[in-house]
């Protein structure tokens, strides 16, 4: 298999994860305030979304360079 087909298989899972977890959360640490050794942290969450559109768009790319280095093969 050519890197064109390796990369269009690469983007197929992705975009099959993508459309497998539509979101995920990441926590993130602030340093609110800080007198001498002493520090005050507040930790927040936030929710990230893919778009179902953009998680289509890379596994229909991934199917067209999978499909592009079938064909230079043959």
């Amino acid at each position: 298999m050519n890197k064109m087909g390796i990369i269009g298989v690469i983007l197929i899972g992705v975009g099959i994860l993508g459309f497998a977890i539509p979101a995920f959360q990441t926590r993130e640490t602030h340093d609110v305030a800080s007198v001498g050794d002493v520090k005050l942290q507040a930790k927040t969450d936030e929710t990230h979304t893919i778009p179902p559109l953009l998680a289509g768009g890379v596994l229909l790319v991934g199917v067209v360079l999978l499909g592009a280095g079938v064909m230079k093969r043959a």
